[in-house]
């Protein structure tokens, strides 16, 4: 072994565990074991630390450096643990002089812990990649961090202020992928759809997807991670709805269906605005497919409050939802308010669970003799431009295969070539 990443959490996270493989290796760090963790909930920092006991026990001699938004947040709690040699922030993951101290000097037990005030950080760097291990589509950070304080969420804490990489080193590093033989490019970041407020001019994510498509017309696939659709701006809206490259699937961070609900978590939009955003959307692509994270079991959450998450379901025609059955996090004005009964958040997550397993069947039934282009990401599997995961036989990984899709398991699309 010389370098091994353990990453959890969001895409960011695993577009950074690419740059922090390459800067630990270019730093001549060997026989470590780097752990990315995330923070969003309770139970992701309780799996990282089970994952570092694990790969203590079946790497004895390894050394392992604890990082991402939960050792930001509680580097305290990794330092802590006996398996863990070395805690460095958010920052200073990405940097190869963190990694160059350990492999120059080894680790002080007296500097066991490296990591700064996130929020005194200002910029973005455009890290530039050739691409990710083993993965048929690129991660391209665009912007990081967010100036929204939303009463549930710790991740500002571990991610800073909202900052975004400038137009051009983005466009220079996507030209770059797509020259390596990437079809289908994915832009990440904590926030999005803020991009942009921090630069120049305040260009918005709607300018940067503009550019991209036309500076880089080699491109075949633009999809976009997590959107805030409250901050869709017209030129964003207005792409969807003439850019076929534009992927039709758009995950939203929704949180709640219900307006009370959505006030308390300090949401900037309302169970009207996320309907009439998935409704104009529609009607300019038919063909959208939208995600949703929502939080079961919110404090205050009345039995009526949580039938409108419920139904939004349906009010918005959601097909992919991540649930998340409420975790207070130490620090946050949430895990001051009235907490519910854990029996009944689990409840609560399993009946919204339930209602998006059905909405997945529904839409997995209507994809049945269409045609579709597909993604082959490994062998034998891949995701249409919905994303919806497909069983196909031919392609090649990293190539893209139009078939038409004879059938469903339940889980996956089944597809078969002409």
């Amino acid at each position: 072994m010389t370098i091994k990443l353990v990453t959890f959490g969001c895409r960011l996270n695993t577009y950074e565990s690419e740059i922090m493989r390459r800067e630990a290796e270019a730093a001549g760090l060997d026989n470590a074991i780097l752990v990315n963790t995330c923070a969003v909930t309770g139970e992701a920092v309780r799996q990282a630390r089970q994952q570092i006991r694990r790969a203590r026990r079946d790497n004895p001699d390894a050394r392992i450096i604890v990082t991402g938004c939960a050792a930001q947040t509680e580097a305290e709690t990794f330092s802590a643990m006996e398996e863990v040699d070395l805690v460095i922030g958010n920052t200073e993951k990405l940097q190869r002089e963190s990694y160059a101290r350990v492999a120059d000097f080894g680790i002080d037990e007296n500097e066991k812990v490296i990591v700064n005030d996130i929020m005194s950080v200002r910029e973005t760097a455009g890290h530039l990649i050739d691409g990710l291990e083993g993965r048929a589509r690129a991660f391209v950070q665009v912007q990081n961090g967010c100036d929204h304080r939303c009463t549930f969420c710790i991740i500002p804490f571990g991610r800073g202020n909202s900052r975004s990489v400038p137009m051009g080193e983005v466009v220079g590093q996507i030209r770059r992928l797509v020259e390596n033989g990437y079809r289908e490019i994915v832009l990440t970041g904590v926030d999005i759809t803020s991009y942009g407020a921090d630069l120049p001019g305040e260009p918005k994510l709607g300018t940067l997807v503009e550019k991209i498509l036309k500076l880089v017309p080699d491109l075949e696939r633009l999809r976009l991670s997590s959107i805030d659709s409250i901050e869709a701006d017209d030129a964003l809206m207005r792409t969807i709805a003439e850019e076929d490259r534009l992927m039709p699937h758009f995950h939203l961070s929704l949180q709640s269906g219900d307006n009370m609900i959505l006030k308390r978590m300090k949401r900037r939009h309302s169970r009207e605005d996320t309907i009439r955003f998935c409704q104009d959307v529609r009607r300019h692509r038919p063909d959208v497919v939208f995600g949703a994270d929502i939080i079961a079991g919110f404090p205050t959450e009345t039995d009526e409050m949580f039938e409108n998450s419920l139904a939004i379901v349906e009010d918005c025609g959601l097909t992919h939802l991540h649930v998340f059955p409420f975790s207070p996090r130490k620090g946050t004005p949430a895990a001051r308010m009235p907490q519910l009964e854990r029996a009944l958040v689990k409840e609560r997550a399993g009946r919204l669970r339930e209602a998006g397993e059905a909405a997945l069947m529904r839409h997995l039934a209507s994809e049945v003799g269409l045609t579709r282009r597909i993604l082959v990401e490994r062998e034998g599997l891949g995701r249409t431009e919905q994303f919806t995961e497909t069983e196909i036989a031919s392609g090649e990984p990293g190539t893209i295969v139009t078939a038409r899709i004879t059938g469903h398991s339940h889980r996956h699309l089944l597809a078969e070539t002409a």
